[in-house]
């Protein structure tokens, strides 16, 4: 009997153990299993060769296409303003007068004159005519006949000198009313009505006229830029257009709605600053560009020949330089060295370090360590995504 208890006991014990050991199996077997992750989820893009777009991009700032000063022309007492500071006036628009009234005097004093000299003028002719008469008969003598000639022509050009006095006062006379030269936006006066107005340069101004339609933006290309681009055209890899689609973002992140164009780039380059100055033109009907407005010029039309360019969130920055991530058949991640070149849009244009028709992580590069199988969740063929 005791044997028999003896025999269960030791029974009891072995199942127990068989069960304890079991169960560390499986937690041994559970532990191992999620010790090993499963392969990072990425997304493929096939790199192929093709002509990436290049939007050229500067700092510019905006400038009013003409830009006059309006100056008085005599001098004289400021009668009165004729238009509100900062509106638009149109070409011939009366801005200012000016008090006429010493200017009528001397109008009425230069025609006096002239009707004096047109009198003396008409004597004279009378002199002349009878003069010649006598001295075909030999009744004067050619000395007579000299001066009667003299003195017709002299009292010629009194006449002439008189019309042109006359007509100088006209003119003085006109200047009293101050026009704008040209249409555009009106500045703030300079002087006040009933100032005292002087032609000398620091007392002639009166306002300042700006056209703003259409605009100018100002803007500066660096000068090693311009020359890379010429070489890299040069090499039969970049496509420059002879002339470019310009655009516009404004100071608040929005794209203004029409199309410039570049209608001025010197041809040298500012030993100051080492760069050319470029202008670009824009219609500016809505007033929406004002003079002195920062904006971002946005030029569109060139473009990489037949190059290969990766997505930007492809590329590594490690501290031996750029990488990229290369798939085999397998899937299996390798790091590759990469030479970038210019950031066009969302990519970089890859110099060198990979090859036409390589599958590269496009997607997710920060998840993969080197020799990592991978799984797909997307992949693609390179499309070019510049400019957009």
């Amino acid at each position: 009997m005791e044997k028999t208890k003896r025999s269960l006991l030791l029974l009891g014990l072995a199942l127990v153990m068989a069960a304890f050991l079991a169960g560390c199996t499986d937690s041994e077997a559970s532990k191992s299993a999620q010790k090993t992750p499963p392969p990072p989820l990425v997304k493929a893009q096939t790199i192929t060769r093709a002509d990436v777009p290049l939007t050229l991009e500067y700092i510019g700032q905006a400038a009013g296409s003409r830009e006059v000063e309006v100056r008085a022309r005599v001098g004289g007492i400021l009668l009165t303003r004729k238009y509100v500071e900062g509106s638009l006036v149109k070409k011939g628009d009366l801005l200012f007068t000016l008090d006429p009234e010493p200017f009528r005097a001397a109008l009425g004093q230069a025609r006096g004159q002239l009707a004096k000299a047109e009198a003396a003028f008409s004597q004279r002719k009378l002199d002349r005519d009878r003069t010649l008469k006598l001295y075909k008969d030999g009744v004067v003598s050619t000395q007579e006949r000299d001066q009667a000639l003299t003195a017709y022509r002299t009292g010629e050009a009194d006449v002439l000198a008189a019309k042109a006095t006359v007509r100088e006062a006209e003119i003085n006379l006109g200047y009293t009313e101050v026009r704008a030269p040209i249409t555009g936006i009106t500045s703030q006066e300079t002087r006040s009505e009933g100032s005292l107005v002087s032609t000398d340069a620091a007392g002639s101004l009166l306002t300042t006229i700006t056209q703003l339609n259409p605009v100018y933006v100002n803007f500066s290309v660096p000068g090693t830029e311009a020359m890379r681009f010429r070489k890299l055209q040069a090499e039969g890899k970049l496509f420059l257009p002879k002339e470019y689609e310009v655009h516009i973002r404004l100071s608040d992140g929005s794209n203004y709605k029409l199309a410039g164009h570049i209608n001025f780039a010197d041809q040298q380059v500012d030993p100051l600053t080492g760069s050319i100055r470029t202008r670009a033109q824009f219609d500016n009907p809505d007033k929406i560009v004002l003079p002195g407005q920062f904006v971002r010029v946005l030029m569109d039309g060139s473009k990489f020949i037949n190059t290969l360019a990766v997505p930007q969130r492809a590329v590594l920055f490690t501290q031996s330089g750029p990488i990229v991530y290369v798939l085999d058949e397998k899937n299996t991640a390798t790091p590759r060295p990469v030479v970038l070149g210019d950031s066009v849009g969302k990519e970089f244009v890859v110099n060198s370090g990979l090859e036409d028709g390589e599958r590269i992580i496009s997607e997710g590069v920060i998840k993969v360590r080197p020799g990592t199988v991978v799984k797909i969740a997307g992949e693609t063929s390179n499309a070019p995504e510049a400019g957009k």
